[in-house]
């Protein structure tokens, strides 16, 4: 297909395998990620849809500002009805693909239908000259970055990529889709990890897009002068603050386990004997002695969060390996060792699974009756994740999550939310988090509106819930980073600059709780039940922390109010995003 000029839509139909394009909406401008996916999804797609199928759509959406020089800014929202919750799903990533897509005015690539042929894989091209569909049955199988390494070799490092591993290509349920990184190797170790949406674009026989951005340049704010002294501002002001997440989210362990939320042996208990052992403090200590250390995963990023994990003998192992994969891959299966979950977590990469999904399905494998494996079996659950690569039963039940395993085996103890698992930061201590997971959209997911406050008062629930649900949704709109932490005034402040009119901190709270809505409603169209807004019977029942005190005993009334608007509180515009 020829160059294209302004920004745009780009639609992709794999069944007729065509390309076309589409000026971008003016009424969309501020539309992006998340909020430009459900708006597409909600009008494009039929929510009764089979996920797997020709009709559902998946969508692939940089932020508002991913572009631009604004700061750790160019994130990604993966789109697309959710073969694991039934509903609509956002999966966001870091990485260089959103800015890149940005840079040439791609402000969605919207792919439908599927081939006729399901054996075949194909690829995208886009660059500065134009797109093409190609064809790519010689990555079949092959793992993320044996693809990427493959895929990107001899290019420019301008050129990043989007794919997906065996996991997504066998359809499963816990599939991610990968992003490339920044460092010179490219590596993808960016997922847009929850919801299956892996799956998602295996069943559109896509397995991968390869951006090239040629010589384009950062895109322009419409007030540079403002633009360029809200970012000064803002970083002086984050750089000289705290920066919480300086040594990544592994720095977390400790903390959580004092909260009763580094749950351990599929959250029978809230914290786990090997607490220092898994401390991401040993990642920190091991730069000294075997290299790595802490990266930014995208162009133009200050928080630097991203661990690169070494092994003994100082090859590189992953990157970044981060608080949720050390709970679910770690303590809540009794595994011991860092270095065995920084080795799970590089499989789950290379393979293409949502390390949360697969740690808390070989967890429910470990508790039940199953004699497949055994509570800290490292390497059993090594070679569980190998198995799908080889289409071996047991393996496809650990790649289609939680709940196929709970199936599977009988089991009871299921800790999830329409039907994806519960994150790693439990909803028994942290009940307004609980209510997110009963309430959000995207089903159990920390992402979408996390809370640590464990002081909090059931009258506070909701309100903490929908307000930390509306930021988080601006915010993976915007394409700024959840770790960057901007509220609701500091985006509005950078849209102000970039489109050069007046926008809001009321505008973004609009936009939020209208991104919500349309979620809502999307999933109100595939079957949801408010009956069924929330968690599973185990979460309820069954106590964790001190004689058991901790269950997740919140009424259906304040689950319901996270549902209703509420009048804003000052504290809506200006609490930070948390993910």
């Amino acid at each position: 297909m020829p160059a294209y000029e302004g920004d745009h839509l780009v639609y992709v139909d794999m069944t007729t395998q065509t390309i076309s394009t589409e000026p971008f909406p003016e009424d969309w401008r501020m539309l992006g990620g998340r909020s430009l996916s459900a708006r597409i999804l909600r009008e494009q797609c039929d929510p009764a849809c089979d996920p797997l199928g020709p009709d559902n759509v998946l969508v692939m959406a940089p932020g508002v500002l991913a572009g631009t020089t604004a700061p750790t800014s160019g994130r990604i929202s993966i789109g697309g009805k959710s073969p694991l919750t039934g509903g609509i799903k956002e999966a966001n990533s870091g990485g260089n693909p959103g800015q890149d897509l940005m840079k040439l005015g791609i402000r969605a690539i919207i792919l439908k239908g599927q081939p006729a042929d399901r054996d075949r894989r194909f690829g995208l091209e886009i660059s500065p000259d134009g797109m093409s569909i190609v064809a790519a049955d010689e990555y079949k199988g092959l793992w993320n970055y044996a693809c990427c390494a493959k895929l990107l070799e001899g290019t420019p490092k301008s050129v990043s990529a989007i794919s997906i591993g065996p996991a997504g290509e066998q359809m499963l349920s816990g599939a991610s889709v990968a992003c490339t990184d920044q460092n010179k190797e490219r590596r993808p170790a960016r997922h847009a990890a929850r919801g299956g949406l892996g799956a998602v674009m295996g069943s559109k026989g896509l397995k991968w897009v390869k951006v090239d951005t040629g010589k384009a340049k950062a895109r322009r704010p419409a007030d540079p002068k403002a633009f360029t002294a809200k970012i000064k501002s803002y970083s002086s002001d984050y750089l000289g603050g705290p920066q919480m997440f300086a040594k990544g989210t592994s720095a977390f362990v400790q903390t959580a386990n004092m909260l009763h939320t580094f749950v351990y042996k599929n959250r029978t208990e809230g914290q786990s004997p090997n607490v220092n052992e898994l401390d991401g403090a040993r990642i920190v200590e091991s730069f000294e002695t075997r290299g790595g250390g802490m990266h930014n995963c995208m162009t133009g990023c200050i928080v630097q969060c991203s661990n690169i994990v070494h092994d003994k003998d100082g090859n590189y192992m992953t990157s970044a390996l981060e608080f949720e994969t050390i709970t679910l891959l770690g303590a809540s299966c009794a595994i011991e060792s860092i270095d065995d979950v920084a080795e799970l977590d590089r499989l789950c990469d290379e393979l293409g699974l949502d390390t949360i999904e697969t740690g808390a399905a070989i967890a429910i494998l470990m508790d039940s009756d199953n004699d497949a494996i055994e509570y800290g079996d490292a390497e059993g659950a090594k070679a569980l994740l190998r198995q799908i690569a080889e289409g071996k039963e047991l393996g496809q039940v650990v790649g289609n999550g939680a709940v196929a395993a709970g199936q599977y085996t009988g089991h009871a103890r299921v800790p999830e939310a329409r039907g994806q698992a519960i994150p790693a930061w439990d909803p028994r201590p942290l009940k307004a988090t609980g209510v997110t997971y009963a309430t959000s959209p995207m089903g159990a997911d920390h992402t979408a509106g996390l809370i640590i406050n464990p002081g909090l008062q059931p009258d506070q629930f909701a309100r903490a819930s929908q307000e930390s649900q509306m930021v988080n949704a601006i915010t993976d709109a915007s394409g700024f980073c959840q770790f960057l932490q901007p509220s609701m005034v500091d985006i509005a402040a950078y849209y102000s600059a970039f489109f050069g009119e007046e926008v809001t901190k009321e505008h973004m709270a609009d936009q939020a709780w209208e991104c919500l809505v349309d979620e809502w409603k999307f999933n109100e169209g595939a079957g949801w039940k408010i009956e069924d807004d929330r968690l599973s019977d185990c979460l309820i029942n069954e106590g964790i922390g001190p004689d058991g005190v901790f269950k997740f005993d919140v009424t259906p009334d304040i689950i319901a109010a996270a549902k209703e608007r509420m009048s804003p509180s000052e504290e809506l515009y200006t609490n930070k995003a948390s993910g």
